[in-house]
């Protein structure tokens, strides 16, 4: 199955060459959302506006990419993480502006238990993408994981200052601080 779709993948890659790529971070929608992000501490409008923002990070101006992200991340869901593995990086290697796509690549690394690989690709989407407070939660994830208290509170910190009423966050935060606090590591 995994060589089936890396071969139906390259076949359709190669006939999106040319195509114009308007990536999903740069809507500029997502400058209003984060500012109703940071003002509200209502959970249900903290949650439309979340999925707003997860609408438009997955959005992009080819609906076969949407497809194949939605493929991806129904194999990821499935278990099928090699094969997971296989569209979202072509994704990557195709649209490589196109943040959302490396934030499901670095989201499967880590359930794949390759932390640096996740790592790598969550610095990319940052690079693409600083707000992404996805990928800010998952950096953390991985320093904590990883016993890196001091980068780990960092990222929860960044994304406590773009996204302040994410409960993990804070959560995570407060218990690194007191990891910290105790000496921890």
């Amino acid at each position: 199955m995994k060589s089936f779709i890396a071969l139906s993948l390259a076949t359709f890659f190669s006939s999106c060459i040319g195509f114009a790529v308007h990536a999903d971070q740069t809507n500029p929608e997502l400058d209003e959302l984060f500012k109703r992000l940071l003002k509200t501490g209502e959970e249900p409008i903290l949650r439309q506006i979340e999925s707003q923002i997860w609408e438009i990070w997955l959005q992009h101006p080819n609906p076969d990419i949407e497809r194949l992200m939605q493929l991806g991340t129904q194999r990821m869901n499935a278990q099928a993480l090699s094969e997971a593995m296989v569209v979202f990086t072509q994704v990557t290697i195709s649209y490589p502006d196109y943040a959302e796509a490396w934030n499901k690549r670095a989201t499967l690394h880590y359930l794949m238990g390759e932390a640096e690989a996740s790592e790598a690709d969550i610095k990319k989407t940052l690079e693409l993408e600083p707000r992404h407070f996805g990928a800010l939660s998952g950096l953390g994830m991985v320093y904590l994981q990883s016993g890196e208290l001091n980068k780990a509170k960092k990222a929860f910190e960044d994304l406590v200052a773009v996204h302040p009423n994410s409960p993990n966050a804070k959560s995570n935060l407060d218990l690194i601080i007191e990891q910290l606090r105790l000496g921890v590591i």
